[in-house]
């Protein structure tokens, strides 16, 4: 499942300039992954760094600089109160958002989000493009 969600994000931005994961956690295997199979830059943020590449940024109160060019934005397994956090902070950026909930979460946001099932993954996006 995970390499599906990994094959979606090359598949569709590689030619990003730069991909954010949101609250990354100490679950770093997609992050990783495509920092090792991408030209891209790949920034992994948290509000507890458990990693020396990880980013202390709150998303409740963001760094804009941080996402500053940045292709798209995606969070895995966020708290659903943490929903309309993402969903500002794509906005105000006018960046594409991945949601990636447990399969047990709602998504929490105001806008319409696409639900996507590629191949065995299975999460929420809303497009700019």
């Amino acid at each position: 499942m995970w390499n599906d969600f990994i094959e979606y994000i090359i598949k569709h931005y590689s030619n990003s300039p730069i991909i954010v994961e949101i609250g990354v956690g100490n679950f770093l295997k997609v992050a990783l992954y495509l920092k090792e199979h991408l030209k891209v830059n790949i920034i992994m943020t948290d509000i507890k760094p458990y990693h020396d590449q990880v980013i202390l940024d709150d998303i409740r109160q963001p760094d804009l600089k941080i996402y500053e060019d940045a292709g798209l934005i995606y969070s895995i397994r966020p708290p659903e109160e943490l929903h309309p956090y993402l969903e500002n902070l794509s906005d105000s950026l006018g960046v594409d958002l991945i949601i990636k909930p447990l399969s047990t979460d709602f998504i929490n946001t105001w806008k319409k989000m696409d639900l996507i099932n590629y191949k065995k993954a299975v999460f929420y996006k809303h497009s700019f493009k």
